[in-house]
């Protein structure tokens, strides 16, 4: 990708997320106007471009995880980390490409009742474990990624979005700009069970 058609993906990608943001400030003393992640990047932009650029590689790139499948899964992972502002944005992009909206609120409640392809279903549980429990990864759930019929290139895509979607999570939550929105709660711990 080009300097320049890169430069304009993330001005795109800067002004929607902007759009979603609130009246947050950010932690940083030297930026305490600052209230969104786009705001942060223009003026960081070394802190987001290779994010960026490994973000868009694979949810652009051959993968054997539909465009559907994979903005579900971002928006699935940034609600695991109540990143409010990451889930709304891709939420609607899951739901513009077809996705049931409803199911976002059955993947809280239980993966496995969730109106979602069964083949999905152990991406999904090894994405939450991965998220909220990392230490507790096995080669059992591994093993039952490869058993729905997955692909160890599905099963690399996956874990570099969850990586990745993390990544960027957190640097919203640790700088400030993805604070809770009033009247929006969510709380971790019932995704936790």
């Amino acid at each position: 990708m080009s300097q320049f058609r890169l430069g304009a993906c993330l001005k795109l990608i800067f002004m929607e997320i902007d759009s979603l943001s609130g009246d947050n400030v950010s932690y940083l003393p030297s930026s305490p106007n600052l209230n969104s992640f786009g705001g942060m990047l223009a003026k960081y932009p070394r802190r987001g471009i290779l994010l960026f650029k490994l973000l868009e590689d694979i949810k652009s790139g051959l993968s054997p995880l539909s465009k559907e499948m994979r903005e579900l899964i971002i928006a699935y992972i940034s609600e695991l980390n109540q990143c409010e502002l990451f889930y709304r944005a891709h939420k609607e992009k899951a739901v513009e490409f077809g996705i049931d909206e409803a199911i976002f609120d059955q993947l809280q409640t239980d993966i496995s009742a969730a109106n979602v392809d069964e083949k999905l279903k152990p991406l999904l549980h090894y994405i939450k474990k991965l998220t909220l429990t990392p230490d507790q990864i096995t080669q059992t759930d591994v093993q039952r990624i490869f058993d729905a019929g997955w692909d160890e290139q599905a099963l690399l895509d996956s874990v570099s979005l969850c990586a990745i979607v993390n990544c960027m999570n957190r640097f919203v939550a640790g700088i400030g700009v993805d604070l809770e929105i009033p009247g929006e709660t969510y709380k971790l711990e019932r995704m936790r069970g």
